[in-house]
């Protein structure tokens, strides 16, 4: 299953017809028709959204349905799957990008207000569809972030004096308000995030349609997404639908009762398999769930591994502390370091470097660039793990293309050889028409290449996509794929920016332990990611970054304990680690518990291996 395309925001449509856009290959106007079996939309009184007997294919052979789906005002519905299960894909023929914009063989009927999305189309939808796509650039189309959330309101006929008011009143409300006067060529990818949902819920729309809104974000956008939802669909006019893989930390201290009240699960073949309250599908299928790859809140993922949700309970302490014994009991003998390494060694080094935001022109005398961080002093030394922490915006990101050599300092120096770099951004990465040809870009050919290409495929879950084109995967799966592309080099050390966002529980850990294993084999290792259970499970070091420099170097245990050190960066560790970190007696045995944790997951997954006793 695959999501196969980029999904536009449906505004977008009428954007680029407004702007005088191209549109040969996503007109407007466009209305496939070839093999097409749409059912007449029933004329009995519809709910919100009415879909019967969906089902689109793509030309890979992949696709989604049977899907019947009646969604009513007010409801907020999760749609929860496997990476590549096709959630986006259902997303995206909710609002009509698929079949408008997207190719697909499809039957059944999809109705939203009444419309049939077919007959109507996508710009028709815009009053009453807001979109936040999986990738936000791809909805981004005006230079000012005010601008960007006005826009919609403007095509819509909003009167003139009402849009201020209505922009504010959005960003205020996505965790946006100081971005206003921002341009979006600045922004990083978190900030893009709000910035895209303002815009969606500036309108006020009907139905809401979010994918993985809060893969980018820092703690307290994670939280303004809630909110957004909670007040469109609060009057009961309006609807949500929702997919997200950070379910624990969407969910916050509520747990499952923090998350929507009715689930709808999306199996590997694209097959809805449950549609029902929380609490019903997670008790028929929570093991299932888990198995396939699928985040779930910490009470529902706990209650199936250990029998028991309460983190207080002694059951749950225990049969931790047996997960984490056999952790440590399985853990295999390091590698030797790789030719030219030796651990403990400084390979890279900065001192007083001055970072400029990602996208800022080069620096004269007339326009001086501001740094985004500044007075940075670093050292990456081969066989570590290194994690970068902070707030969206906070500079991340321009760190490791500046240590990258991708942008210059604006002073300080830099010493060490030049890293492989994985872009936030899969696609800005990917150039070959095959997931095997893009893996062994710039490798020798021959057997041993062969072999190298096959190893990291399996390792990252690949192997079944290899002749697959890259940009027809799922956004998780170019993920895994822009992170395989360059594991596979064996530079001295690699920087990865975001290496697991908008990544399934199967997905992160085998992202996470092939870093770790590159780091075991002596290689240096820098990542940003703002999953702090991650961090916390894998990395050996963190940098925590804020207010404009590095604030500490510190491991894990010592980050989540200084509580003036997580407010300063605006960090919010989510419950486990939080309550680990008050039980441990060190940061082995943090390290330990939650790498337990995932083994006993992933030991789901194999029939042969029962669930961990107690």
């Amino acid at each position: 299953m695959c999501c196969s395309v980029v999904c536009w925001p449906a505004w977008w449509w009428t954007r680029s017809c407004a702007r005088g856009r191209s549109t040969t290959s996503r007109s407007c106007a466009t209305r496939p028709t070839a093999g097409r079996r749409w059912r007449a939309v029933s004329a009995d009184p519809a709910p919100l959204v009415e879909v019967r007997g969906l089902e689109a294919v793509f030309a890979t052979g992949d696709g989604l349905g049977p899907v019947d789906l009646r969604i009513e005002p007010g409801e907020q519905v999760l749609v929860v799957g496997p990476s590549g299960a096709g959630k986006s894909t259902l997303l995206r023929c909710l609002h009509g990008a698929v079949p408008h914009a997207v190719h697909a063989e499809m039957t059944g009927t999809v109705a939203v207000a009444g419309r049939d999305v077919h007959a109507t189309g996508v710009a028709d939808l815009a009053d009453t569809v807001g979109v936040v796509a999986q990738d936000p650039e791809t909805g981004v189309c005006l230079t000012e972030v005010a601008d960007e959330v006005a826009f919609p309101l403007e095509n819509l006929g909003t009167a003139p004096e009402q849009i201020a008011g209505a922009v504010r009143d959005a960003l205020d409300l996505a965790g946006a308000a100081h971005l206003e006067g921002r341009s979006t060529d600045t922004l990083s990818g978190g900030e893009l995030q709000r910035v895209a949902l303002a815009a969606a819920v500036a309108p006020r729309p009907r139905l809401l349609l979010l994918d993985e809104p809060t893969a980018m974000l820092d703690g307290d956008g994670v939280q303004a997404v809630r909110a957004a939802v909670d007040r469109v669909t609060r009057a009961g006019t309006a609807a949500c639908v929702l997919v997200e893989h950070r379910l624990d930390e969407y969910a916050g201290p509520d747990g499952t009762s923090g998350l929507p009240g009715r689930w709808v699960v999306v199996d590997r073949n694209g097959r809805v398999v449950h549609d029902g309250p929380a609490a019903d599908v997670l008790d028929r299928a929570g093991a299932d769930l888990l198995a396939q790859g699928c985040w779930l809140p910490l009470d529902a993922e706990l209650r199936v591994v250990l029998g028991s949700g309460d983190l207080t309970s002694g059951v749950v302490r225990d049969g931790l502390r047996a997960l984490a014994a056999r952790a440590e009991e399985q853990t295999a003998p390091e590698p030797e370091p790789g030719p030219g390494s030796e651990p403990g060694a400084a390979v890279l080094r900065a001192r007083g470097l001055a970072v400029a935001p990602i996208g800022s022109p080069r620096p004269t005398r007339r326009r001086p660039v501001t740094p985004v961080l500044r007075d940075v002093d670093l050292e990456l030394r081969a066989g570590e793990l290194v994690a970068v922490v902070g707030a969206n915006g906070g500079g991340k990101s321009s760190l490791l293309t500046c240590l990258a050599g991708v942008q210059e300092p604006l002073a300080g120096t830099l010493e060490g050889p030049r890293p492989g770099l994985v872009l936030q951004n899969p696609e800005h990465q990917l150039s070959r028409t095959t997931v095997r040809e893009e893996v062994a870009v710039g490798l020798p050919p021959g057997p041993q290449t062969e072999v190298l290409v096959e190893e990291v495929l399996r390792e990252l879950g690949l192997l079944d996509h290899a002749e697959h084109n890259p940009f027809r995967l799922s956004g998780g799966q170019k993920r895994r794929l822009s992170l395989a592309a360059v594991l596979v080099h064996e530079r001295p050390f690699l920087l990865a920016d975001e290496p697991t966002f908008g990544l399934d529980r199967h997905g992160t850990v085998a992202a996470a332990r092939a870093l770790a294993g590159a780091a075991a084999q002596g290689r240096g290792v820098m990542f940003t990611c703002h999953d702090l259970r991650t961090v916390a499970g894998y990395a050996d070091r963190v940098l925590v970054v804020g207010q404009g420099t590095v604030l500490a170097d510190v491991g894990p245990l010592d980050l989540v304990r200084d509580q003036r050190l997580l407010a300063a960066a605006r960090l919010h560790p989510p419950r486990l680690v939080q309550h680990l970190a008050a039980e441990v007696g060190g940061s082995g045995e943090l390290r330990a518990v939650l790498q337990g944790l995932d083994d006993a997951v992933a030991g789901l997954a194999r029939p042969a291996t029962a669930v961990v006793p107690v």
